[in-house]
């Protein structure tokens, strides 16, 4: 890769200490370094030099939703009454505000956004759309796909 402002120079040893971090990010540095074929030390500048140049942008705990009351999924289409940038940037600014709100992502569509939301169950669900989401600044109308199953997701 061509280094640039948004992009990181990256070889062989680079990419595969990435597709390892990305299994398991508790990796040890001694195992890693063994995995990807380096001595401990260049390993770990490595290691620094992509969390440095803000490839790498943290390290979290995946938690199951399951197990702490979360496991309601809920797609939400956004359609806004305003499209012109400081309606974008109100909105973009206020979303970020709802712990409900997964994920939420600008679409080229019919409608302004989607939005993935999790809570306890649907009667959760109805009160965060309500209370939270149809107030978020700009929003005309909103649609919902409640997800019955899911099958996988990037962070598991």
């Amino acid at each position: 890769m061509k280094n640039s402002s948004s992009t990181v120079e990256l070889d062989d040893f680079d990419r595969r200490i990435l597709a390892i971090l990305g299994r398991d990010g508790r990796i040890t540095f001694t195992e890693l370094a063994l995995q990807v074929g380096l001595s401990k030390t260049p390993c770990q500048q490595r290691v620094k030099r992509l969390v440095d140049s803000g490839l790498i942008t943290g390290f979290r705990a995946i938690v199951d939703p399951a197990k702490v009351g979360l496991d309601h999924v809920a797609f939400t289409e956004v359609k806004l009454s305003d499209t012109r940038e400081d309606a974008l940037k109100q909105f973009n600014h206020a979303v970020r505000q709802i712990p409900e709100v997964e994920e939420c992502h600008m679409i080229a569509s019919s409608f302004d956004y989607l939005l993935k939301v999790r809570t306890p169950d649907i009667r959760r669900y109805r009160i965060v759309l309500g209370e939270k989401i149809s107030s978020l600044p700009h929003v005309a109308s909103t649609s919902t796909f409640v997800a019955m199953e899911t099958i996988c997701e990037t962070a598991r």
